[in-house]
């Protein structure tokens, strides 16, 4: 299979978590075009099983492939450990860059050796996460405590950011990460870094109570590190665009509300209107949709 340069790069995640992603390699990547796609009729993917992923993850990478990309970034945690082996088995010459918790650089990082995973039930019970977690652990003696973060999702979807129901959520799911010891947290899952705001908050409110506002809490987003990793290896396939050749485009799919996605765009990464093009599934024809 060949491939353009001047083709874009396909961004996918069960819903807006994936914006997260997005929102790096524009900034590493300003000259790329880019589609997302949002499956938010079948969010969130963390609830479902893994043959539904998987079937989701290859029927929407279909639909991509037929607007042409030239690369695809699954951006979301729980696609990736359903389906990625799946997926690059499936179309083994482009280039599939998934996601996972960043164990790694929270081992590297954290001082009590100690870290806290929030992320997807789903995520937590796969064995691509728990060999991950065994090898990490095995290598730097840190102990790594897990919170599946049920509902907080759905809420991120629904644009409560700041809902008093989603501060509950944050509160009930990062206070037992800290008052394991945990001084570094992982958000496994891309919708997470748009809830940032509530678990600073959570850990300012637990810091004050115990009295341990000197303890420095870190948090680990794996964003920055696939629009670095995509990078690389569009430049080392010869299909990245070093330049400004063709002005580049954002178009975004969902399956479900073209406006809900449009919003997010707008109030998430601050994209006006003019400078995305939104399609609901409704609006493309049926032999190419994954719906």
């Amino acid at each position: 299979m060949k491939f353009d340069r001047f083709a874009p790069v396909g961004v996918f995640d069960s819903g807006i978590g994936g914006l997260s992603v997005l929102q790096h390699i524009r900034h590493i990547l300003p000259h790329e075009s880019l589609i997302y796609f949002a499956d938010s009729a079948f969010a969130p993917y963390g609830e479902k099983s893994e043959a539904d992923i998987t079937e989701r993850c290859i029927a929407v990478t279909e639909f991509l492939l037929q607007q042409h990309i030239k690369a695809l970034v699954v951006a979301c945690n729980t696609a990736t450990a359903a389906a990625i082996k799946a997926l690059r088995e499936r179309y083994p010459d482009l280039i599939i860059i998934g996601i996972e918790p960043g164990l790694k650089p929270a081992a590297t990082i954290s001082q009590s050796n100690v870290v806290g995973v929030l992320a997807t039930q789903f995520t937590l019970q796969s064995e691509k996460f728990n060999n991950l977690r065994a090898h990490i652990s095995a290598e730097s003696s840190v102990q790594f405590e897990v919170q599946a973060c049920v509902g907080l999702v759905n809420q991120i979807e629904k644009g409560e950011l700041r809902s008093v129901a989603t501060l509950k959520l944050v509160r009930n799911y990062v206070t037992p990460l800290l008052q394991a010891g945990a001084d570094t947290l992982v958000l496994g899952c891309t919708h997470y870094p748009f809830v940032v705001n509530l678990i600073e908050q959570v850990i300012r409110e637990y810091q004050s109570e115990t009295q341990t506002s000197t303890t420095n809490i870190q948090l680990v987003d794996t964003g920055l590190a696939v629009a670095t990793q995509l990078q690389r290896l569009l430049e080392q396939a010869g299909l990245s665009l070093l330049a400004i050749q063709r002005p580049p485009t954002i178009s975004a799919y969902t399956t479900s509300s073209k406006s809900s996605l449009r919003n997010a765009f707008n109030h998430l990464l601050k994209i006006p209107d003019s400078e995305v093009h939104i399609f609901a599934m409704t609006d493309v024809a049926p032999a190419v949709s994954p719906c």
